[in-house]
């Protein structure tokens, strides 16, 4: 049953559950309904046939007995069909007597007996005389024996059925229109998860990330409704970054590529040629390894952005200061005209160590590409109230106000910088390792001068 209702679709199966709750509710009703008007029923008719023995145990005859019946009963009719009463005698031994009325004899039970014999004074038994079900009431006479009064539950038991039917047919009915009502509000609630399929069909066959759901409304469809079109943001920002990463390496690849070109068919051309001075096949072959050397660093960093959200490293508890002095270790080799000053005080964070110290690299990097000879450049890291804050501060020329804004964008080169190595992604690598990081990564100008890079990450385990 179970993979049936799955088969179904979401409105269907809304249906179902809504016909089925009515259902059962409709059952339930029925038959408490039902259940408590047959108690009713019989605890009437009950009461009234103890009645009618208490009155037949005063009489000498049953004829007595059901004659005085009839004048105490304002049914009217004759004593065979108006109340389709049989009054029976027993002596003190259980024994029928004399009878009479519309049965010809009434079966003599244990209650029957008990009360003949003076035990108790009433009873009551349920009776088949015939093809009919007879209740019968007993009770004691006043000279000794009893008298047993049988009435047929016939008319009890029709007025039951056609209750029945009844109940029945309403129920059915209720049902029914509990079906086409679930059926019509199923369809309406499900108007926006119908909208949303539709969009996202739309998406998924025209790859448009523009398309949007109009949000109508409150309530958790509207809030899908609204999630959904975060997503679709989300996913066209995402893409455009994509796009955007992909054209701007296309284009800083071009021109070493195109360097690289030149320089390998020249020698190619000399080598088939007259030959080349060795000075300048000397440096011929420099610009080769530096224009690779370049390159390689160009595709190392554009493979760098592109996997860094996906990085396999596992996050942790890192020592900062560690890092930093890491850091800091493999850049004065790399700047040999450069002095690092460090003071790093002790800080835990929350992160993955290679990325953070490729992050902390690229600044010391981009401070001393910025430093004049025997330039200084001052690292500083302080554990601060909930956060470890790290400066680098060069003694460069500083940062021009109109590049200021635009230092951690990918392959934006100032002016200046267009003439030094590097690929423009140093800067934009940090701020995404900063970002992932949950911190913040700030450039500025220093005093009196010099440029300065602030790193401001949460410590762990303290808030």
């Amino acid at each position: 049953m179970r993979p049936r209702i799955r088969a179904l679709t979401l409105r269907a199966r809304l249906t179902v559950l809504v016909v089925s709750a009515v259902a059962v509710a409709v059952v339930a009703v029925s038959l408490t309904s039902w259940l408590v008007t047959r108690a009713n029923l019989y605890r009437q008719f009950d009461a009234q046939l103890q009645a009618y023995a208490q009155v037949a145990a005063k009489s000498a005859t049953p004829a007595e007995a059901l004659t005085a019946l009839r004048t105490t009963d304002h049914d009217g009719g004759d004593t065979g069909h108006g109340l389709g009463l049989t009054v029976q005698f027993l002596n003190a031994a259980g024994k029928p007597t004399a009878v009479g009325g519309e049965a010809s004899a009434i079966p003599v039970g244990p209650e029957a007996h008990q009360v003949a014999a003076g035990a108790v004074t009433v009873g009551s038994e349920e009776d088949k005389i015939g093809s009919d079900r007879y209740r019968v009431w007993i009770a004691a006479r006043p000279g000794g024996g009893a008298v047993q009064v049988a009435r047929d539950s016939e008319g009890v038991e029709r007025t039951l059925a056609e209750l029945g039917l009844w109940e029945f047919g309403v129920g059915f009915s209720v049902v029914l229109a509990a079906a086409l009502i679930g059926r019509a509000v199923a369809r309406t609630a499900l108007r926006p998860v119908e909208t949303l399929t539709a969009a996202a069909g739309e998406v998924a066959r025209t790859q448009a990330l523009s398309a949007e759901i109009t949000v109508t409304g409150r309530g958790e469809l509207a809030l899908l409704a609204e999630s959904f079109n975060a997503m679709l943001t989300a996913l066209a920002t995402s893409r455009d970054d994509q796009r955007r990463l992909v054209e701007d390496a296309g284009h800083e690849l071009r021109t070493p590529l195109a360097s690289l070109r030149n320089n390998i068919e020249l020698l190619i051309h000399v080598q088939s040629s007259s030959g080349l001075p060795a000075d300048d096949h000397t440096r011929l072959l420099a610009d080769l390894d530096a224009q690779s050397a370049e390159l390689t660093d160009l595709v190392g960093e554009l493979v760098e952005l592109a996997t860094g959200d996906r990085s396999p490293e596992t996050v942790e508890p890192v020592e900062l200061g560690d890092v930093v002095r890491a850091a800091v270790e493999r850049a004065r080799p790399r700047a040999p005209g450069v002095r690092f000053e460090l003071s790093a005080a002790e800080a835990v964070v929350r992160g993955r160590p290679a990325a953070l110290e490729r992050a902390v690299l690229n600044i010391l990097g981009n401070a001393a590409k910025w430093s004049p000879p025997g330039g200084v450049v001052t690292v500083t890291l302080a554990a601060e109230d909930g956060v470890a804050r790290l400066v680098v501060a060069d003694e460069g020329p500083g940062i021009a106000e109109a590049d200021l804004p635009h230092v951690f964008e990918r392959f934006y080169r100032a002016a200046s910088a267009r003439a030094l190595p590097g690929s423009g992604l140093g800067l934009a690598i940090v701020e995404q390792v900063v970002l992932q990081h949950d911190g913040r990564v700030t450039a500025a100008n220093g005093e009196p001068a010099g440029a300065r890079f602030e790193v401001t990450l949460p410590r762990d385990g303290v808030s």
